[in-house]
Parts: C-alpha cells; structure tokens; sequence
C-alpha cells in the first residue's frame, strides 16, 4: 500500500515536504531518496529504534521512503515523525477512519520512541499558514512557542507511541486552537537607570532621539567617562514589542539555539566582542542561521571601540543599515534574514584614548588620522547621531542623589513619540529611521524657514545627499518628541549639532 504524510522544510522559506511510503516485496530495508543530507538518512535507524522500544510492530518489508519534492535539499530530523506516521499508513496498522489528510507532521524521533523538539516551529508553521494549511502535529516541547501563532490547529506528540494510539483510535491527541490564546508581554529591565548616570546630559538626550525613531548613534570618548553605561541603561526606555515582533524575534532565536520552550517578550540587547568572526556578526555557515545582526532584530546592537572590530566586519554592516535586512549567499543558495536593529557604537577620539580631553594625549597626529579613518565614509553616513562623551567632576560621582530623570520618565515621551508614527504611517512597527526618500518627503513638514536652514547648512558643511535625509529624519524625530506635526528651525538646529564633527589636529 502507498501512503503520503505532509511535512515541511523548517528555517526561514519552508517547503512543504510529502513523504510518501512504499511497501514491496524484498529483504528488510529502509531506503530514503529525494535529496536528504546524512541527518535524515539517519532517520531510519531512528525510526526502526523507536517502533522497537514503543513495541509497535515494524513491517517485515522492503520500505520506501521518497521525499518529495525530490530537487529540494532535506536537511532537518523534523521529518522522522512524518516518515515514521507514514510506515504506518503503508502498513495498514491504521483506524482507515482517522485522517491526518491537510495536516502537517513535525518532529524528531529517539531511539525510546520520545518525540523531541525541532529547531524553527515558528517560521514552519507561518509558511504553512501561507499554503492554506492550518492543522499541525507537532512536539509537546515545542508548544510554549508555536502557540504564537496565531489560528492553528495544535496536537501536540510527546512519544511515537502516543502518534499511533492517535491513529489508531485508542486515544486523541490533546489540540489547542491558538487563536484562543493570549501573549503576556513583558518591559525590559535593565540594571542601569538613566538617573544613575551622572551627568552627561547631552548624550542622555541623544539616546532619546535615537530610541524615539531607531536611529543609530555613535558616543565617542576618552575611556572611562560612561560610554558603555548609557548604552546598557537604552534598552530600557525602548516601547514594548508588539505581538508580531515577539513572533518574529522569538523565531529568529530559535534558529540559533536550543531553548525550544523560551519566548522572547523583551526587545534584544546583543554585545559581540570585537574579536566575533564576520559570520558570527552577519550570518552564515554551511547551513546559514543568523547573526548577531538579525538576533539584535527589533532590539539593540551595542558595538563597543567600533574602530577595533576588523575592517570586513565594520564594511559588512552597510546593507543592514540601509536596507534593514540581510542576504546571505552560499554555494547551496542564498537566504534572506531580517536585521531591523539599533546600532549604537562607542569608539575612543585616538589609540591612547585622551586626545582632545584633560589627559595628555600620547598619539602622534598621524596615529590619530588613521584611527578615526578605520570607519568609512559610508558606515559614516549610515550612522544618525555623533554624542561627545566627557569626563565628570570626580566630586559628583559619589552623590547618592538621583539626579537627572529616570529611565521611566523618557520611556514615557519615547512610547508618545512612537505613538505619533504609528499614527502617521498607519503602520505599527514603521519608526522615522526606516522611511524611504518618498515617504519622507510626504511626511516631514518643514517649514519653509526650517526648509532654508537645512539646506544652507547642508551646502556649507558639503553633507552627501543619504545624509541630508538622515539629518531631516532626526529632525523628524525630535519634532516627534515635542510633539509637532511640523518641522521647526529648533528641531532643524538641534538634529544639526548631532552631526560628526571634522578631525582637527
């Protein structure tokens, strides 16, 4: 008898993957053809193991397996449960009157006939959904996140053996319906509160800026002044995530990793060091998963001493901060990752780190010139908001005062900033940043005052055309934050001074 189970491809763009089953005539055997990488050959030895130890009769026969279609690569054990489900239909052990037709079977088997989880249950079942098909077998472990999917039909497995009870009509399979369910979203805590930084008053209102439109910001400084801390206290005046971007952020991490059960509810904070390989930083590897740009998707990407990250590295960052995603190509093809983030980079004015501070600076011009120039002129450009970090009176940093406002209060004014895009590009996750030259030209509403300064100012400080929208998107922003639907000349003014300021030696 021939029998065929629906499985699907897991990662980003899944492909939906019948595993069709043939019985014959012959010595006992397990052949598996249609493109599959030693994991899934290995299937049936997991699936033979597993009918032994659940003590459910294996067919004496020539067995199979075909998985098509057969010019697609197979390279995931998510499809044991569906080669094993398809046995036995093939071997007729089976209540003929229970279906699994329209359904789509996932999960990876134990040599005890346990059901393990699989790596991206998320983005398997959103490419499901875009076939039209909504009703899903799936490991129990794996439950916690495919239950943000929304309108889905669950049964959750935790071993074969409660797959061929299922089937054979001595028990049903537990089922959820997700549309029932409701995502409790969390606020990101950080250990560093805006008002446990003393002073720095200007950097504290860049950072502002930048979470208020997801702008990328660059703190430069001597070393020790509080570069690192006012980044590690950003996250927590970022807006909550929407139910989509926990979907989407949540997904994108279970490609990485084995938590199958962690949902991720707080916006990402990624720190790599500047010793990270560019695949780490970017993507890739013989089977591409993301990297550390696509992990900070929604979140954050913190680069401390930018300059020391090797120069491919830096380089590599220029089409995620324009286009916001990632293509990553490989001999085996190409995949697309997203890679919505806000860079937030620190970096030293030289090698010694003092030049231009109290401190005397032991650099020869030369060194300097070399150092600044490690960041090109295009991730220049790509970069919003330029803050000079200063030193602090020494007197004022044992005040055990709060001063300054809390992170609490400007998360307030940033969630009323974002409100107003929202409202404005009728789109929920939209920000100042990520608009295009057309929309920013419907949107900004100069004044016509404000129209003249940015221009004179742009001719005078010879600013590159991306730039030019950069600056007019920041002004955006700021007028967003006090609440204008018009651009001023003070919002004009301030996006100005954020501007990089020209090597003097």
């Amino acid at each position: 008898m021939n029998a065929r189970v629906t499985s699907i491809a897991a990662g980003i763009d899944g492909t939906l993957i019948d595993v069709e089953c043939v019985l014959t005539n012959g010595l006992p055997n397990i052949i598996i053809v249609g493109f599959a990488n030693k994991a899934v050959d290995e299937a049936k030895e997991r699936v033979r193991s597993a009918f032994m130890s659940s003590k459910i009769p294996f067919p004496k026969k020539r067995i199979t397996i075909n998985l098509a279609p057969a010019d697609v690569p197979k390279e995931t054990p998510a499809l044991d449960l569906a080669i094993a489900a398809a046995i036995l239909l093939a071997s007729e052990q089976t209540n003929p009157d229970i279906s699994i037709k329209d359904t789509i079977v996932l999960g990876e088997l134990g040599l005890d006939g346990s059901v393990r989880p699989v790596r991206g249950i998320i983005g398997s079942l959103l490419d499901a959904k875009k076939k039209g098909i909504t009703s899903f077998v799936i490991p129990a472990d794996n439950l916690s996140q495919a239950t943000l999917v929304p309108n889905c039909t669950l049964r959750t497995v935790g071993s074969l053996k409660e797959l061929f009870d299922h089937l054979t009509g001595v028990m049903q399979l537990k089922q959820i319906e997700t549309k029932d369910l409701a995502l409790k979203q969390l606020s990101t805590k950080s250990a560093v509160d805006f008002a446990h930084v003393i002073g720095q008053e200007r950097a504290k209102r860049g950072l502002e800026i930048a979470a208020a439109g997801s702008h990328n910001i660059l703190l430069s400084g001597p070393p020790g002044t509080g570069k690192s801390m006012l980044a590690k206290a950003f996250p927590a005046i970022l807006p909550l995530l929407s139910q989509d971007e926990i979907l989407e952020i949540t997904h994108l991490h279970s490609l990485t990793n084995r938590d199958y059960a962690k949902i991720v509810s707080e916006r990402p904070f990624r720190s790599p060091h500047h010793s990270s390989s560019e695949i780490a930083i970017i993507g890739g590897g013989q089977r591409p998963r993301p990297g550390e740009i696509s992990l900070s998707h929604k979140g954050v990407l913190f680069f401390d001493e930018f300059p020391e990250f090797s120069r491919s590295t830096i380089e590599a960052l220029r089409q995620p901060l324009e286009d916001r995603i990632i293509t990553v190509s490989r001999a085996k093809g190409s995949i697309t990752f997203p890679a919505d983030f806000t860079l937030i980079a620190t970096a030293n004015p030289c090698p010694c780190g003092f030049y231009g501070s109290t401190k005397q600076c032991s650099c020869m011009p030369a060194q300097i010139v070399r150092y600044q120039r490690k960041l090109s002129g295009p991730i220049i450009d790509r970069i919003d908001l330029f803050i000079e970090v200063d030193h602090v009176k020494h007197d004022k940093l044992l005040n055990d005062e709060i001063q300054g406002e809390t992170s609490d209060e400007i998360a307030k004014r940033v969630e009323a900033a974002r409100e107003l895009q929202r409202e404005r590009y009728q789109e929920s996750t939209l920000c100042n940043a990520n608009l295009g030259n057309q929309e920013l030209k419907k949107h900004a509403k100069l004044s016509p005052s404000a129209k003249n300064l940015l221009t004179t100012a742009a001719e005078r400080l010879d600013i590159s055309p991306r730039s030019y929208m950069r600056l007019l998107k920041v002004a955006r922003t700021i007028a967003d934050l006090d609440d204008s639907n018009t651009i001023n000349d003070a919002h004009v003014s301030e996006a100005l001074q954020y501007r990089r300021q020209p090597i003097q030696l």
